[in-house]
């Protein structure tokens, strides 16, 4: 056997080389043992993977809930000349999305609460907006402003899409406010005075009774002139919009607020004061079609409703 040492060349006999081998493996596999059992002896083991905790959600109590269905919202920012925004809506009903770790809470307001152009500018398939993530204040009912900010929209969905149906354009007004961790802690999804809802109307026919619960500032903070009930005229735009007339009709500010129909069902969200054909009629945006356009096209992902904690109580 030759051994190569440095540039050396030793001939060494084949069985001194063997039993030199034999002592040279023994000596390492001694010290890879005493490594393992040194590395063990001292409890170096890996680890364990922390656990994800999920951060769920539960409704404030009624109570004392300081944001619900009815309160104001200003949604703010700059239009495209630079000039400053600042729309005063009515919020309607609140929803939940499941993630892997955590449950987002949304507060709905009517998608067109975010626009930028004039107030008679409906179609939501060219009017101009305000983008997501615009900030949206939210007044509590207890005096203190919580913050959120525009996580979804109808009609930035439509437009990003390209969407040509002209009834989606002109009754598709829905958009979702993701509440701050701080305003979700104070709310509940029941409407004032109502209760409710019980869940997602499957459309109202006319003459059917309905319920609603307006907030606008020009109300002076009156509060017997929120709850209104109103009965159902007719639907128009292929079942995306109901002609309605209430005790008195949606004022500025109203634009958003809670339907529920007769068995207190959430059925919509106030979108137009028409003029014509029904004078001082509200048309109201059907919530099922406004929620099966997000599901399908929006790639958003689904939402869920939260019902109210308060039992519906159609008197007034």
């Amino acid at each position: 056997m030759i051994a190569i040492v440095g540039l050396a060349v030793v001939a060494l006999a084949p069985d001194a080389g063997a039993a030199a081998s034999s002592r040279t493996t023994k000596a390492r596999a001694t010290r890879a043992r005493t490594t393992r059992l040194s590395s063990k002896a001292k409890g170096k083991a890996e680890p364990a993977p922390k656990k994800r905790v999920k951060v769920t959600w539960s409704p404030a109590p009624a109570a004392t809930a300081a944001i619900h269905p009815g309160v104001q919202t200003f949604t703010r920012g700059t239009d495209a000349s630079g000039a400053t925004v600042d729309n005063q809506c009515t919020a309607n009903f609140v929803f939940t999305q499941e993630t892997a770790t955590r449950t987002r809470v949304f507060l709905a307001q009517a998608a067109h609460c975010a626009g930028t152009g004039q107030a008679t500018e409906t179609n939501g398939c060219a009017a101009a907006t305000l983008p997501l993530g615009a900030h949206v204040d939210i007044s509590g009912s207890n005096g203190t402003t919580y913050t959120g900010v525009i996580a979804y929209s109808s009609w930035l969905s439509m437009q990003a899409r390209k969407e040509t149906d002209p009834d989606a354009c002109l009754g598709n007004d829905l958009a979702l406010i993701e509440l701050s961790d701080a305003a979700a802690a104070v709310t509940n999804p029941s409407v004032p005075f109502w209760g409710g809802p019980k869940g997602i109307s499957a459309g109202a026919q006319p003459g059917t009774e309905v319920y609603t619960y307006g907030n606008s500032g020009l109300r002076a903070g009156v509060e017997a002139l929120s709850p209104k009930v109103g009965e159902l005229v007719d639907s128009a735009n292929g079942g995306w919009t109901y002609d309605l007339y209430t005790v008195s009709p949606g004022v500025p500010g109203d634009s958003g607020s809670a339907f529920l129909d007769a068995s207190g069902r959430a059925l919509g969200d106030l979108s137009t004061l028409s003029v014509l054909p029904l004078p001082a009629s509200n048309q109201v945006s059907d919530v099922a079609h406004e929620l099966s356009y997000l599901s399908q096209h929006s790639g958003f992902g689904e939402v869920t409703l939260v019902a109210g904690t308060e039992p519906f109580t159609p008197l007034i």
